[in-house]
């Protein structure tokens, strides 16, 4: 019985997926999206999220836990300095999974992960929004126009 083990192994021993799974993560804070396979993306997705949430309280207790699994002085600052800052107020859900394809070599699916708030093409939908919000005082009174015939007003007659 295989109760509890949803991990995915990705064909690897445990300090070499735990080695990429790092070398990935510092990957992913330096350059905001990397490519990789499906399955490795997922498995980043599930590595790194927690670390994202550790970097919102930046406290020494919660960079020695965000050190000890990404290894990496560089990565930790950026991520305590640059990306806890922009993802300060949303509540989870840090990163994106993109479906690229197969990869023509091996024909491994492909998928592209990358911080959410760093996508300037999906955040800018979200910003022109915010900005063409109207208030319905002091706009121009509506002006008045003819009642519009429909079928049913036609039919009763």
């Amino acid at each position: 019985m295989r109760h509890g083990k949803k991990i995915n192994h990705l064909g690897r021993k445990t300090a070499h997926r735990k080695s990429m799974l790092a070398n990935m993560a510092c990957s992913l804070i330096e350059h905001k999206r990397i490519n990789t396979t499906v399955a490795k993306a997922k498995a980043l997705k599930q590595f790194v999220e927690p670390m994202i949430t550790k970097s919102k309280e930046d406290t020494t207790h919660n960079r020695r836990i965000v050190m000890a699994r990404l290894r990496q002085k560089e990565a930790v600052a950026e991520l305590f300095r640059d990306v806890a800052a922009k993802i300060a107020d949303r509540p989870g859900g840090y990163t994106r999974i993109i479906k690229l394809g197969n990869r023509l070599g091996d024909n491994a699916d492909m998928a592209m992960i990358e911080l959410v708030d760093y996508n300037e093409i999906y955040n800018a939908d979200k910003a022109k929004k915010k900005t063409t919000r109207r208030s319905r005082r002091g706009g121009s009174k509506p002006e008045a126009t003819a009642p519009v015939e429909t079928k049913a007003s036609n039919e009763e007659e």
